[in-house]
């Protein structure tokens, strides 16, 4: 069984809609049809030009079966630290339970180090109890309340 990660190709777009939509919260949030509407097709081209951003896939045997996206946020606060934020992360509804997202966090960790981040952070859907449980397993610790406004 061969296991990379690797940055995520333009056709590698529509495996990942199918991962952010195979759970009760994305269901409700994305469309994943065929052909998949043009903002996902922007947002990957705009994810692919920036240099702090990262759309990651893993690939097992030739098949995506996980994603996730890096954010590098250079700031100020923390003596100028710059941090790492991981969003959307997912491994195909098949392949849970062997291991690929904590392979994929682990990556994402030495990835960060790689960049110079003094920090890894991301965000949970309060819903997503088992997520809470899979993060704070590999060290995150609930340190922050966090807010959102929708636009």
């Amino acid at each position: 069984m061969t296991f990379i990660f690797r940055k995520a190709r333009r056709t590698d777009v529509p495996a990942i809609v199918r991962m952010l939509a195979d759970d009760p919260l994305g269901a409700a949030r994305e469309r994943c049809t065929d052909p998949l509407p043009d903002g996902y097709w922007k947002a990957f081209e705009a994810l692919d030009r920036d240099p702090n951003q990262e759309l990651v896939v893993a690939e097992r045997d030739g098949d995506v079966v996980g994603c996730l996206q890096l954010t590098f946020i250079p700031g100020l606060s923390r003596q100028g630290m710059t941090r790492a934020l991981v969003e959307a992360v997912r491994v195909d509804a098949a392949c849970r339970g062997a291991g690929i997202g904590r392979r994929m966090m682990a990556w994402a960790i030495e990835r960060a180090r790689q960049r110079g981040c003094g920090m890894i952070q991301l965000t949970s859907d309060k819903s997503r109890t088992d997520a809470h449980r899979f993060y704070e397993a590999l060290g995150f610790v609930r340190s922050h309340e966090g807010m959102k406004l929708m636009l």
